[in-house]
């Protein structure tokens, strides 16, 4: 009886598999063909547009980048040539501080892989627990959005973050860094509190206690780094070693004004040289020390309420526009209230941004170049120049506003990946259903 119902289990697990498969894309094959793609306006990533351009890559790298009004081309050269006269081109957009792959259902908590138990432990590395199977993944991809950066959450140090590309078989053919970083959770100096439809501000007793414990850690893995040999080796304190010599980030997780100030000075006093601020709602505030420290900042999604009463009703918009204007280099994650799912309207809260003064080309940078070098990536990926990988998008419309992007054709690394998502195959489904096709 058991022979039998084991065989009749996995026939039931397979027509599942069957089942669902038609919604699991099949990542694309390695680019044999060279391709051209001609009279697009570019948008390079670096602040320079070209109406008329000629794009050509081959191996998954890009041998072309120029004006097609001013070169002579050799079209026979390339054994693909899309015609995209009035469609726009962009780099992959780059995701930062993004759970996507950690997390497939809120309400299922067995596929919960976003936090581990222990308040320090920066040797946890989010790259293994990266599921490239999630359902979330082509709906992202859809809007552009080509390369990640996946990071574990919670506790003091919450882990290792790593960067991957949006089409693999597995993590380890997605992985494109590591570790790039170790994520800081600086503590709260106060907490919000809702009672009887009011919102009211309490100072967090706490938080001298937990800053002082932070400070200890980093002191002691700071001694444990510096010495020579070691009886017994601690993962943790050997997971700090590159954020020390600057090989690995240490993103710090903060907002408000004291918080940014002391996190400034950390920095110094603990001798980091690279550290990011994520979040960082009230960096306006303390823009020339940031410049000063030379630290970045990735804010939140624009897409939000304002966090204090008194605020300005359209802050989150503005935000970007007035670190631009303070010459703070920054980029943009979506943190928050069903993030994963949210993801693929990053792009759109920097088209907000644009709305209130943000320049569109820096809206641009802010989601390709900006985040590529801060993850230390920018020699491959982040815009199109000669050299670097061909991770692009051609979209019918303005990628950076929903009423228009429509994302014609999308390229990693050469490979012309698939577009199609579980919610697009209903979309058809449901066509043919209602006769509207």
């Amino acid at each position: 009886m058991m022979r039998h119902f084991f065989f009749l289990l996995v026939a039931v697990l397979c027509s599942e598999d069957i089942a669902c498969g038609q919604f699991q894309m099949i990542p694309a094959p390695v680019q044999t063909k060279r391709i051209l793609i001609l009279n697009a306006t570019a948008h390079l990533g670096n602040g320079q547009v070209i109406e008329n351009s000629a794009i050509g890559f081959s191996q998954g790298k890009l041998d072309l980048v120029a004006d097609a009004r001013v070169i002579r081309l050799n079209m026979s050269a390339y054994d693909t040539i899309i015609q995209a006269s009035g469609l726009h081109v962009y780099p992959g957009f780059i995701a930062m501080n993004t759970t996507l792959g950690l997390h497939e259902t809120d309400a299922v908590r067995a596929d919960d892989d976003i936090a581990e138990v222990g308040k320090y432990h920066p040797e946890i590395r989010s790259l293994i627990a990266y599921n490239t199977d999630s359902e979330i993944i082509p709906t992202v991809r859809s809007n552009g959005i080509l390369l990640a950066q996946i990071v574990p959450r919670d506790a003091a140090i919450s882990g290792t973050s790593c960067v991957v590309q949006l089409d693999a078989w597995n993590w380890e053919d997605a992985v494109i860094s590591a570790e790039d970083g170790v994520h800081l959770n600086w503590p709260l100096l106060s907490m919000r509190k809702f009672e009887k439809g009011k919102s009211t501000i309490e100072v967090d007793r706490n938080y001298l206690d937990e800053r002082t414990e932070i400070e200890k850690f980093f002191k002691d893995a700071r001694a444990y780094c510096s010495a020579n040999t070691h009886p017994i080796a601690d993962v943790r304190y050997e997971a700090m070693r590159k954020v020390f010599t600057g090989q690995m980030t240490l993103y710090v997780h903060a907002d408000e004004t004291k918080a940014l100030r002391e996190i400034i000075a950390f920095k110094k006093a603990m001798n980091v040289p690279s550290v990011v601020i994520i979040g960082g709602n009230d960096s306006p505030l303390v823009a020339d020390l940031l410049r000063e420290a030379n630290i970045a900042v990735v804010v939140g999604r624009t897409h939000g309420l304002p966090v204090f009463n008194d605020d300005a009703v359209d802050r989150q918009y503005r935000l970007p526009s007035v670190l631009h204007e303070l010459g703070v280099s920054f980029a943009l994650q979506n943190e928050g209230p069903m993030e994963r799912m949210n993801l693929r309207n990053l792009p759109f809260n920097l088209g907000s941004a644009v709305a209130q003064g943000l320049p569109y080309e820096e809206a641009v940078r802010a989601l390709t170049l900006t985040p590529a070098t801060l993850l230390h990536i920018e020699k491959r990926y982040g815009s199109l120049e000669p050299g670097k990988s061909a991770t692009l998008f051609i979209s019918s419309g303005d990628a950076l506003n929903s009423m228009t992007n429509q994302v014609q054709k999308a390229f990693i690394d050469g490979r012309m990946i698939d577009l199609r998502s579980k919610q697009t195959e209903l979309y058809h489904k449901y066509q043919k259903k209602y006769g509207f096709e």
